[in-house]
């Protein structure tokens, strides 16, 4: 079959890597891909939010099968353009998206479910929103009420972290002037991730994401400097608590609205003495823990990604070998804020490519014959172990061996599960 995968970041690299190492894949098209991509897949110049040209391409090329891979082109409706035109599309409706697109949508359907999570209120005034600061326990946490490619959060530990927080969303610098202002939550946080055809759930795998750009967990948030996979915390128990406590409640209300899930779902948790509470719902795969899923996953994922689409879920299966994988983000000097394009990498074609070591390009682009940085987050250097410690030995191993001056990464992936 012919499949299109559309985005440019490590996920997407990691979602064609899987992919086409199924035998169904015959044509691989990714676009607009990036210099990794082009090594294993078509790369195709197309706006892919605008879901009228996205359905035209398909017709045009004869996909069979979209797998729509970021945030923005689901919450523009692309999933809805592919559908009325009848191909087949991994990821949901728009009115389905707005799990991620909206943060007090989310908040609204577990109010309806009764779904723990924290407590929280929702401005659309500044003035209002500092009134209800005021009253608020510290640290508090601070929302952007929209897409924010995961920059549109603080977690304020002072009054002036906090006023900083709502002077920056209400001046539109998240492209929102509306704010959910959270209680903090207080645990151990991880990343559940299952797949949904409107009807059945199916857990497909856990991982710990580190959102802060330093060392022990210091510095600004980012939109993630490294995961691992599985995640300790996400006990059996504890899955058991999520599925039947917050997951398959919030997919029985959006099915009863008439707005079922299709898709995958990123379940955001945070996990105190057992007991799991929401953070955030995804409707996409994260990055960089799509990287850790897909090094674990392999050709199967392609398998699964059909099954959910075609509503074939409540026959599926995962076939997980008990291994762990590790992904070490590599970023531009100066992410999360500004940084400089250009610079040169070298080494990487010296690395190995196989299925316990991979380096998935996020932020790449190709100039006179050389890979060059072209983003913030721009390589995802991937490895599988039987062990954590194994994984995260042979990922940095790879990090040592990579020639980019301008780059910088942590050093401690995956300190959490290995303390």
């Amino acid at each position: 079959m012919n499949i299109l995968i559309l985005g440019s970041g490590g996920r997407e690299h990691a979602l064609a890597w899987a992919v086409q190492q199924n035998p169904k894949c015959d044509r691989l098209v990714v676009a607009p891909g990036n210099a990794g991509i082009a090594q294993i897949a078509e790369c195709a110049a197309l706006d892919i939010l605008d879901g009228a040209a996205v359905a035209g391409f398909a017709d045009e090329e004869s996909i069979d099968f979209v797998i729509v891979g970021p945030e923005a082109p689901l919450a523009a409706g692309v999933s809805d353009a592919l559908t009325a035109a009848g191909i087949a599309v991994f990821g949901p409706s728009a009115a389905a998206a707005k799990l991620e697109a909206s943060k007090a949508f989310t908040k609204e359907i577990c109010d309806a479910v009764g779904a723990p999570t924290a407590a929280y209120g929702r401005f659309d005034d500044l003035d209002a929103a500092r009134a209800y600061l005021a009253d608020r326990p510290l640290p508090i946490v601070i929302k952007a009420d929209g897409l924010a490619a995961g920059k549109g959060v603080t977690v304020a530990a002072t009054p002036e972290e906090a006023e900083g927080a709502l002077t920056d969303i209400f001046s539109g610098v998240h492209g929102t002037a509306e704010v959910v202002i959270e209680d903090f939550l207080r645990g151990e946080e991880a990343s559940f991730f299952c797949l949904v055809d409107g009807e059945t759930v199916l857990p497909i795998g856990t991982a710990q994401d580190h959102k802060r750009v330093g060392d022990g967990d210091t510095g600004p948030n980012t939109g993630g400097m490294g995961a691992y996979s599985p995640a300790p915390v996400m006990t059996a128990a504890v899955e058991t608590r999520a599925l039947e406590e917050i997951v398959r409640p919030t997919m029985a209300e959006m099915a009863r609205r008439g707005t079922p899930m299709r898709g995958v779902l990123f379940v955001g948790l945070m996990i105190e003495d057992g007991a799991p509470s929401l953070v955030e719902y995804n409707v996409r795969f994260g990055d960089p823990e799509c990287q850790c899923l897909m090094m674990r996953l392999g050709g199967q994922a392609l398998d699964l990604m059909l099954a959910c689409a075609e509503g074939r879920l409540d026959a599926a299966q995962v076939h997980w070998a008990e291994d762990h994988a590790i992904c070490v983000v590599m970023a531009a000097r100066g992410y999360p804020g500004a940084y400089e394009k250009g610079s040169v990498i070298s080494g990487l074609d010296a690395l190995p490519r196989d299925s316990r070591n991979m380096v998935f390009h996020a932020g790449t682009a190709r100039a006179e014959g050389r890979t060059v940085a072209a983003g913030g987050r721009v390589l995802g250097v991937t490895a599988r172990g039987d062990a954590l410690a194994e994984a995260q030995t042979r990922a940095y191993a790879m990090v040592d061996a990579i020639d980019w001056e301008d780059g910088f990464c942590r050093r401690d992936i995956g300190w959490r599960a290995l303390s």
